[in-house]
């Protein structure tokens, strides 16, 4: 997954930063779990992830850290934000929320596929009187 990190009014240094990016990639399986294996290969070729995070933290204010973080996936902007006093408990919030709000795009993918699947089937589904007329014409022609 592609991620993006912007800070204000604080030091990224590169243990916050491999802290946010092994949280956020953390999250990759469920886009996995949505799009497959191969979700790499998007639409302009190999390497494009049809995944990216745009990661934001801005430092104290009053005490607080900011954080807010956007997961783009086709058709489908993600977003949580948190406003903690530790830096670490606001990127575990966010993470939760991510979560949480991937999970139910996820269902909501596949209940969608589920429902067009159902309406093809009844679509397929040939009347009884058309099933009557096939036998008596079998029937007839000695098959």
């Amino acid at each position: 997954m592609k991620i993006t990190i912007k800070a204000t009014k604080i030091e990224l240094t590169p243990e916050i930063k491999k802290f946010l990016e092994d949280q956020i990639n953390s999250l990759e399986r469920f886009a996995k779990g949505i799009f497959g294996e191969k979700y790499y290969d998007g639409f302009f070729g190999k390497g494009k992830s049809k995944a990216e995070a745009r990661v934001e933290i801005r430092g104290k204010e009053r005490g607080f850290y900011y954080v807010e973080c956007n997961l783009n996936f086709p058709q489908k902007l993600i977003r949580a934000e948190s406003l903690k006093k530790d830096l670490k408990s606001a990127i575990y919030e966010v993470k939760d929320d991510l979560k949480r709000e991937i999970k139910e795009y996820r269902e909501k993918f596949f209940a969608k596929l589920k429902r067009g699947a159902r309406k093809f089937k009844r679509e397929l589904k040939v009347s009884e009187a058309a099933k009557i007329k096939e036998e008596k014409r079998a029937l007839r022609e000695g098959i």
